[in-house]
């Protein structure tokens, strides 16, 4: 799944589009390499997104086509 499809569905940022341009920015980084929104995600993976003044680093725990709010916060681990 691309990047910027799974920041979406698992609810880490609200809109694809803002998804997106995070991405073109420079302000997401996958194991520890800035990445293009077209970036083919898989299980294990660590995102690093630095958006406003706290920065969010998450474990990728699962990858779902869809997801309702329940599940969302299951796709994924915060780590600090």
């Amino acid at each position: 799944m691309r990047l910027d499809k799974y920041l979406k569905i698992s609810r880490i940022i609200k809109r694809r589009t803002v998804a997106n341009e995070a991405c073109d920015a420079g302000r997401v980084s996958v194991n520890g390499k800035v990445t293009r929104a077209s970036y083919d995600v898989k299980v294990g993976d660590v995102i690093e997104i630095a958006l406003g003044t706290h920065p969010i680093k998450a474990e990728v725990l699962s990858i779902n086509e869809y997801a309702k709010k329940d599940e969302a916060a299951l796709m994924y681990k915060i780590i600090e």
